[in-house]
């Protein structure tokens, strides 16, 4: 049974997903002193329930048990009920999760995790059907009861797992060649060996996209000019590109298929896949210049900027999968919504997304999809916009409206990566707005904050958030010459040394040094749809390391990367991040300085060109970069290209520079 309730104190949340709960019958307390004293003081266990606002079970679960007011008065009996987003919090999120993993089971959202009141986990799970997760509830704390000390011996054994280092876990020995060309043909061809040559993607369902895996293959193609590379490249862009996981008419990526053709996606559309996915097809597009990479861009951004940016410039976190209870709702089409449509129109629906009267889905739906090798005509681009505007008057999903640090920096990174491959002066607008929402509204008095609804979050930013403001910090230099952005890149990267890194292992914690202590503190290293924190900073060290002239920063890069570079080369999926990273080391950087007033349009003239080793400096004034500022004396209209200290003659046009370039890549 459910009834109607006052608010609980999630009311008070700036989280979307922690609101979504404030009028549930639970007790909900939000992660803190209070819920963790209230547990140790009450002897009570507490239920840590995990999830996110645009997470399709977690709504159904809420909805089924967190609104039951039966199963709310057992929970708030025997338990101290913590709600929390992993989005705000994932800090404690990946602890928890591993926890579960470690227990054997699946891990995924909703999570539900039951711990002593010290905070160490002892049982948990995913989603549970209400009848399960009542009779749970009662079992748990009767188990609890009864079997302490057995509860407790398992929990402190769980705990001890998770305070070893995955760096610990997955000890290896460098290989005796070291990072060489023959250890990025091993990455390669384990990505070879489980690439799906039929669809695109790994050979896989689910299908995630992945993004970094094929930034490394776009650079491993440029060191090796492997053919298979580019087929690979093309066949998954291609695919993705016209399946249901790309929102055909309104732009946009979602974040995975349930199946292996990229046809049925998960209807939710996060941030940071699509920044992420702006930046692969900006690269691929600047390498290929194929026609239907600059489309997908261009329509990615029109819905960024319709759909998910606030009026400050700040960029919002996810579109729901649901609409009126619904998954997919918005997205799909039954036939009967088409009769705005003339018999031409529906016509060219039926041809080219595959729309049938009965339905290409489940329950008479259509998911539009098409032929990946067919570009939409003109007629189809007008009849999108037509569609569009009928989808509009749907009830839209639900949107988190949270603003995230690290997830805008991403985006940014991705606007800045279209900018200069498409040369479209509004997508570098659209960067540096959301850059200045970051600063006026994410860094208070010299801190970064996680997140930002109405006022930003008292929960300050963690690892990845400061690595990917770096990186587009860094990125937004290379694009605008304004040496200020280079300058705040240099200043957050020798506070996240200060705040994260571990001199003992060399790597960077997930928490700052100042953060409250858990159970567990960890370090990522793995990447998956985003990179791992670790590997955007070391990726970070070593750039900033060439801009700065700063060997420390290089060799501690070098250090991370030696340390993995077994791991990256038999496990390349799970380390993307770290095998583009490795493709940078191997073939080195070239340092391109341009001087005098015709820098910056020099920069948008290298800039179509595909030239993923190189960083490039610029100015017309005083400098503070090393390499920049003895090159400005003359004040002469030069291209300086450098490599490893040394640098070749001054030339005057970019074609020139690019052949010394060409010529020096080894």
């Amino acid at each position: 049974m459910t009834s109607s309730h006052p608010t609980n104190r999630l009311a008070h949340a700036t989280s979307p997903y922690l609101l979504q709960h404030a009028q549930n019958p639970v007790d909900w307390f939000e992660w803190g002193n209070e819920a963790l004293t209230k547990a140790k003081q009450e002897d009570k266990p507490i239920l840590l329930s995990i999830g996110y606002s645009s997470c399709h079970w977690c709504h159904v679960m809420a909805h089924e048990s967190f609104e039951n007011d039966d199963i709310a008065q057992l929970m708030n009996e025997y338990f101290v009920c913590i709600k929390l987003d992993r989005e705000e919090r994932p800090d404690i999120d990946h602890i928890y999760m591993e926890a579960v993993q470690a227990m054997g089971q699946n891990g995924g959202w909703p999570l539900n995790v039951f711990l002593t009141p010290d905070q160490k986990p002892f049982f948990g799970g995913t989603y549970f059907p209400p009848k399960n997760w009542a009779q749970l509830i009662v079992q748990i704390n009767k188990a609890f009861r009864e079997k302490r000390n057995e509860i407790n011996e398992s929990a402190n054994d769980l705990s001890k797992h998770l305070a070893i280092s995955d760096l610990q876990r997955f000890k290896n020995v460098p290989p005796a060649n070291g990072l060489d060309r023959t250890a990025l043909d091993a990455m390669h061809q384990v990505i070879e060996s489980r690439f799906d040559f039929t669809e695109g993607g790994l050979d896989k369902a689910p299908k995630f996209i992945m993004p970094s895996i094929w930034l490394f293959l776009l650079r491993y193609y440029q060191i090796r000019k492997n053919p298979k590379s580019l087929e690979i490249l093309h066949l998954t862009l291609k695919k993705i590109a016209a399946g249901g996981i790309y929102d055909q008419i309104g732009g946009g990526f979602a974040r995975y298929s349930v199946d292996g053709q990229w046809f049925a996606p998960h209807f939710e559309k996060m941030l940071y896949d699509n920044g992420q996915l702006l930046s692969l097809y900006a690269e691929a597009y600047r390498l290929t210049k194929e026609p239907a990479y600059a489309r997908v861009i261009r329509e990615t951004v029109a819905w960024l900027q319709r759909d998910m940016t606030s009026t400050e410039g700040g960029f919002y976190s996810a579109l729901d999968a649901d609409s009126e209870g619904e998954e997919g709702k918005f997205y799909t089409w039954q036939y009967d919504e088409l009769k705005e449509l003339t018999a031409e129109e529906i016509q060219l629906l039926t041809d080219f997304y595959q729309v049938t009267p009965e339905g290409n889905w489940e329950h008479g739906k259509n998911i539009l999809i098409r032929e990946s090798e067919i570009e939409p005509t003109p007629a189809l681009l007008q009849l999108n916009e037509k569609l569009l505007t009928i989808r509009n008057k749907k009830i839209k999903p639900g949107l988190d409206d949270k603003i995230l640090m690290g997830w805008n920096a991403m985006t940014i990174q991705g606007l800045v990566d279209a900018y200069r491959s498409l040369g479209e002066d509004h997508y570098l607008e659209l960067a540096e707005r959301a850059i200045q929402f970051i600063e006026q509204h994410l860094i208070v008095g010299g801190k970064l904050h996680r997140s930002f609804k109405r006022t930003h979050s008292t929960t300050t930013a963690f690892i990845d958030d400061h690595a990917f403001l770096i990186q587009a910090y860094t990125s937004l230099y290379q694009a605008t010459q304004k040496e200020y952005y280079l300058i705040e890149a240099k200043k957050w990267c020798e506070e996240t040394i200060r705040l994260f890194y571990d001199e003992a292992e060399g790597f960077f914690y997930f928490n700052s040094h100042e953060a409250e202590s858990l159970i567990a503190r960890k370090k990522e290293v793995f990447d998956n749809v985003i990179p791992s924190s670790n590997s955007v900073m070391a990726r970070n060290l070593f750039h900033l390391g060439i801009f700065w002239d700063n060997e420390k920063w290089k060799d501690m890069a070098s250090q991370m990367m030696q340390r993995l570079i077994s791991l990256t080369q038999s496990e390349p999926i799970y380390m993307c991040h770290w095998a583009v990273l490795a493709t940078e080391m191997t073939n080195g950087m070239d340092e391109v300085v341009m001087t005098g007033t015709k820098s910056l349009g020099r920069q948008k003239e290298f800039d179509q060109s595909y030239l993923p080793f190189a960083l490039f400096m610029g100015g017309n004034g005083t400098s503070k970069l090393p390499l920049v500022a003895d090159k400005l004396v003359a004040l002469r209209e030069e291209i300086f290209v450098c490599y490893n200290k040394t640098c070749q003659l001054p030339v005057t046009r970019v074609p020139d520079a690019i052949a010394q370039i060409v010529s020096q890549q080894k």
